[in-house]
């Protein structure tokens, strides 16, 4: 499951690499998508580690939660049919 992060800085969703890095190896952001990422990168603005440690733990636990979510979906037990009423049912000729 992919983790989907909101901007810090003008609220767009955005799906980054999921291991945090572009294909040219640069770094991608946990708070910024990518246009933000470039304007704060020239106004020389550093992403705060500790913010974008949060950001990752929340998404994280929301993708957690999720499959967890989608875990119990798929393991709910079938209600059991009515046997023995209904068409089709056979009885033992006495």
């Amino acid at each position: 499951m992919r983790l989907v992060f909101v901007c810090q800085e003008c609220g767009v969703h955005y799906l980054p690499p999921e291991d945090l890095r572009y294909g040219d190896g640069s770094a991608a952001s946990a708070l910024w998508c990518s246009p933000c990422q470039g304007r704060m990168a020239e106004l020389g603005i550093r992403e705060p580690a500790f913010a974008a440690a949060f950001a990752l733990r929340t998404a994280r636990a929301a993708a957690e939660a999720a499959a967890e979510t989608e875990g119990a979906r798929r393991t709910r037990a079938r209600r059991p049919s009515r046997a023995g009423s209904g068409p089709g049912t056979r009885t033992r000729l006495r």
